[in-house]
């Protein structure tokens, strides 16, 4: 065999390979930062439905705490509100955070059931530590937004 043509082909599979390494690692560069972002609109996400879930959760159980269960029924459209935030959280959430939503909204809605509290009774709760029905739901999402972030190591 003629030597140009075997430092042709060398050369042009030379080119091939480099061409091949080059298009291999642009596509995994690009598809790495899809994931990123995907992960990063997926967080913001979350952080907002927690925010909205946190918010609704805390103002429905100070309300069930101060009424009373002739009052409570008034509120069903307020529920209704807590429990659609819950749902989207399925889509999203892991079982821990999801978990956690259920049970805070059982216990408003037991809440509501349940005398309503007094003043005094109220700061007794306060000084107590008994008021945080939350506590629970946001170590779930603290711990779900860990295990996120190792996701971009």
């Amino acid at each position: 065999m003629n030597p140009a043509y075997i430092s042709a082909i060398a050369a042009l599979a030379g080119s091939i390979v480099g061409g091949l390494t080059s298009l291999a690692t642009s596509w995994l560069t690009q598809r790495t930062q899809v994931r990123a972002g995907q992960l990063m609109r997926d967080r913001r996400r979350r952080e907002k439905l927690y925010g909205k879930f946190i918010d609704e959760a805390s103002r429905l159980y100070i309300n069930a705490l101060a009424c009373d269960e002739a009052q409570a029924s008034e509120q069903t459209a307020e529920l209704v509100k807590i429990y659609s935030v819950v749902s989207q959280m399925r889509v999203l959430s892991s079982r821990q955070v999801i978990q956690a939503a259920e049970n805070i909204a059982r216990k408003i809605v037991d809440t509501y059931a349940a005398p309503k509290k007094t003043f005094t009774e109220l700061r007794q709760m306060l000084h107590q530590d008994v008021t945080d029905p939350l506590r629970e739901f946001s170590e779930a999402c603290r711990a779900e937004f860990e295990a996120l972030g190792s996701a971009f190591d």
